[in-house]
């Protein structure tokens, strides 16, 4: 069942695709973006759950959900630690000022950067372990956002930006914040998570994929907004991250 919903998840993705590459989606057709946020948070959902068992998988998920959720709440409606900014009506179904499909996409996001730092942290141990765990993770959420925000601003309108920043109109503290917030949950699995992940199959393999086909696909729509230099920066940062990630697999796949 789960590599069904995996296979949907790659069919809407690359429908969704060939819509934006050729500029093909109507405004009508605009309900499908919540779909594939909601597809996408579920396949990390999956992930966990196959990595770390069903009830605490799906626990971490669900809190990573409500929490996100709740945080951006915060963020929209005291400029809590992201800065001055407020969701317009093209991301979906909203809790008060805030899309539901927000928690989704934090999900996303979880799955893809702690697939990253549990491989690149692999083969440490103790402090040095949860040091590099925690960074890789914080930094590749950060490296998402590089590119999630600038096209979602600039291109979709999901979200408008009240504070000028100097990048694409961004204030820094969006930044800090989501390294904050992605270390903050990294650092709630050190505290919940198993020592050692379970035999999960092909799922880390597409966790670490989903990370790149994310990434892919805004990189697509930031063409079309002619964004190069988030392009350009965002393109490097990511493939630095498989970089380190394949080395240390190939490294600790070596070492056993």
């Amino acid at each position: 069942m789960t590599t069904y919903i995996f296979r949907f998840f790659i069919f809407w993705y690359i429908c969704g695709l060939i819509l934006i590459s050729f500029d093909l989606l109507p405004p009508w057709l605009e309900w499908a973006n919540s779909v594939f946020l909601i597809t996408a948070g579920i396949i990390a959902g999956i992930y966990f759950s196959k990595m770390y068992g069903l009830w605490k998988g799906t626990s971490y998920s669900l809190f990573i959900i409500f929490f996100s959720i709740y945080v951006e709440h915060l963020g929209v409606k005291y400029n809590f630690l992201f800065g001055s900014y407020a969701y317009t009506e093209n991301f979906g179904l909203k809790i008060g000022e805030t899309p539901f499909t927000i928690g989704f996409a934090w999900l996303l996001i979880i799955g893809c950067s702690h697939e990253l730092a549990r491989m690149i942290s692999s083969g440490l141990h103790g402090i040095n372990k949860a040091i590099v765990f925690l960074f890789t993770g914080a930094l590749s959420a950060v490296t998402m956002d590089l590119i999630l925000d600038p096209v979602s601003y600039k291109v979709k309108e999901y979200w408008i930006w009240l504070d000028p920043g100097v990048y694409y109109d961004i204030p820094f503290s969006n930044f800090f914040g989501w390294f904050i917030l992605a270390a903050f949950f990294h650092i709630i699995f050190l505290l919940w998570g198993p020592e050692k992940p379970a035999e999960a199959g092909q799922w880390p393999r597409r966790m670490s994929l989903v990370f790149g086909l994310i990434i892919g696909m805004f990189i697509i729509i930031a063409f079309t907004g002619k964004l190069y230099f988030a392009i350009t920066l965002v393109s490097l940062m990511t493939a630095g991250w498989y970089v380190l990630y394949f080395w240390r697999k190939k490294h600790v796949s070596t070492s056993s």
